[in-house]
């Protein structure tokens, strides 16, 4: 049985459960592996890319091209 027929078959099985606890458990698994191949994607930025991120930054701190941390904060609660 290949991935997709598999994802399926779990999906059938997934919809006929009662058990609030164990749809609970099963989301806390699909989190945990979502995160980790999040990270598992991650490449660190080589130093040119770096100082290349601080130039921009600069340059849009000195054109007022910014964003106050409340105003970000408010924006981030709207998002759930």
């Amino acid at each position: 049985m290949n991935l997709e027929a598999r994802k399926l078959e779990f999906i059938k099985g997934f919809l006929k459960l009662q058990s609030e606890e164990a749809i609970s458990r099963l989301e806390k698994i699909l989190k945990k592996e979502n995160n980790k191949s999040e990270h598992e994607d991650f490449t660190p930025m080589s130093i040119d890319e770096f100082n290349a991120r601080i130039d921009q930054s600069m340059e849009d701190s000195k054109h007022g091209r910014l964003i106050e941390s409340s105003d970000l904060k408010s924006k981030i609660d709207t998002w759930d």
